[in-house]
């Protein structure tokens, strides 16, 4: 089979590897619980590639991401539930619906500050259409404030649109130094059932802390997912130095103990141009 711009050509190859006895056996035991983490590692590779402003890079991504939704698309046809071109057709005709001021028939221009509006209030028609056509069981008893927040995103975006979804209710901190004292009684809680050895209490707290560290982050306007994104590379290229100096030394890092490599990455963060004058300190 040879390769082709036609998105058909991804499709028979999906159907391919997916065909039993003649396809691949990776590929048959999937389904779709266990292809979902890497369509969200896929997802997080194009924003890398966008971050890096790599288009070579972002051409491939986006390629796998695509292969994701074939994949997806391949299993639900194998389940006479849609197929690829369902998928498809159900985005084109969205898209259509969200830009009456493109698409319309008539004169439908509106102003870009009304585009927004328009776009929200579609959104919300076509989630009410979506509710009505589920089973009269699989509609909930009552509608809550947060049921609008989607449950697929990452937890640190989710944990932001859940904190930002109940602000609109004034359920929220006033000041910022109020989410950082509720950061410390977090760590504190953790300490505490770090004393009693508690496993299972010291993931629950863990996540307190993550939360809270996300509701400090909207208070000061950071992206969480940004911020850590360029901690995750700050710290990559420290500990990159690290490696760079040791080898400079005849040394591997298993033969360096944790003062060398303490002392080597206080170098890194000295030639580092600090960004506030104050010190950092990523990995503890």
């Amino acid at each position: 089979m040879t390769p082709s711009r036609d998105i058909s050509r991804l499709i028979e190859i999906m159907a391919a590897l997916r065909t039993p006895v003649t396809g691949c056996p990776w590929d048959l035991e999937q389904n779709f619980a266990t292809i979902a983490p890497y369509t969200i590692e896929e997802a997080y590779e194009v924003v890398d590639a966008i971050d890096r402003s790599d288009l070579d890079d972002l051409r491939e991504e986006l390629g796998d991401l695509l292969l994701q939704v074939v994949f997806h698309a391949q299993m639900a046809s194998e389940q006479n539930a849609f197929e690829f071109g369902d998928v498809v057709e159900a985005i084109t005709r969205k898209m259509i619906r969200r830009h009456p001021h493109v698409f319309a028939d008539k004169d439908g221009n509106l102003a870009s500050s009304h585009v927004k509006e328009v776009w929200d209030r579609i959104k919300a028609e076509e989630k009410a259409e979506r509710a009505a056509r589920r089973p009269p069981e699989a509609a909930p008893s009552r509608k809550s404030l947060l049921a609008g927040v989607k449950a697929g995103q990452p937890a640190l975006t989710r944990a932001m649109e859940l904190q930002r979804k109940a602000s609109t209710v004034g359920f929220d901190w006033n000041d910022p130094r109020a989410v950082l004292q509720k950061i410390r009684e977090e760590a504190d809680e953790i300490e505490a059932a770090l004393d009693r050895n508690d496993k299972k209490q010291l993931a629950e707290e863990t996540g307190d802390l993550m939360f809270a560290l996300v509701n400090l982050a909207r208070h000061v306007d950071a992206d969480p997912e940004a911020a850590l994104r360029a901690t995750n590379a700050k710290f990559e290229r420290r500990f990159a130095f690290i490696e760079r100096a040791l080898e400079a030394r005849g040394q591997t890092l298993e033969q360096a103990s944790l003062a060398e490599m303490d002392a080597l990455w206080n170098a890194a963060k000295g030639e580092e141009k600090p960004t506030d004058g104050r010190h950092d300190q990523v990995r503890r």
